[in-house]
């Protein structure tokens, strides 16, 4: 039994590794902003630590310099990280032996990268397999977060600014890939844009709320959507 499990984490940490090269530097521009819009390294190190979400921590930012309020940036985060929760399901679904004591730190643990690595290795799903794929991700997270803050103004600015662009080169590589296998993500994709930058122009709706809006007016206009296409098939 040991050494099958020892073989289930070797496992993970190869499948993993490749994380550290997206999640590190990225991590390090979180760092950087985070100094740059006068959080503390303790304020910053525990976001990475406590709410380990990327987009949703680069938009706290965002909305911190903006000076929403804090209901609004918990209401955003909430919103954006809801689909985990219908990821984290599809993981605990797939694994091949009883985890419900585990689940909680499973899905805490699931991000968008790390649920498309798991996604494409189900054959391997164990609760080691899963733990040690999602433990290398959120150590490269928190460490890249701690760097970025202590010495990441070293580096040249054009440096820095090119770190910023990891975040949406990730999520690039994670959608574009889906667009070849249903035309449908690409229509809500462009619909959530169309959603957000309208709403955004209008100026209906003060900083931190236009971004729930879009999400929650996107979301439904997808939902939609995807029943016609599925009642037309």
């Amino acid at each position: 039994m040991r050494i099958v499990t020892k073989n289930m984490v070797r496992d993970g940490l190869v499948t993993g590794s490749p994380l550290i090269l997206g999640y590190f530097p990225i991590a390090m521009a979180f760092g950087i902003l985070a100094k740059n819009t006068g959080l503390s390294l303790v304020d910053t190190s525990a976001t990475s630590i406590f709410v380990y979400a990327g987009a949703s921590q680069f938009m706290f930012l965002d909305l911190v310099r903006a000076g929403v309020s804090a209901g609004s940036i918990i209401l955003a985060t909430f919103l954006l990280n809801l689909r985990h929760m219908m990821m984290s399901a599809s993981v605990s679904v797939n694994l091949k032996e009883e985890t419900s004591r585990f689940l909680p730190i499973i899905g805490f643990g699931i991000t968008d990268e790390t649920f498309s690595v798991l996604s494409f290795n189900k054959d391997k799903l164990t609760l080691p397999f899963v733990l040690t794929v999602n433990s290398v991700a959120y150590f490269s997270w928190i460490s890249g977060t701690a760097v970025g803050y202590l010495v990441g103004e070293i580096m040249p600015r054009s440096v820095q600014d090119s770190l910023g662009l990891g975040l949406y080169a990730m999520f690039a590589a994670l959608l574009f890939p889906s667009f070849k296998v249903d035309s449908k993500y690409l229509k809500l994709s462009l619909m959530a844009v169309t959603v957000y930058v309208g709403i955004f122009n209008l100026k209906l709706l003060s900083s931190g709320w236009d971004i729930v809006a879009g999400i929650i007016i996107s979301s439904a206009l997808g939902v939609i959507l995807f029943k016609e296409d599925e009642a037309h098939e």
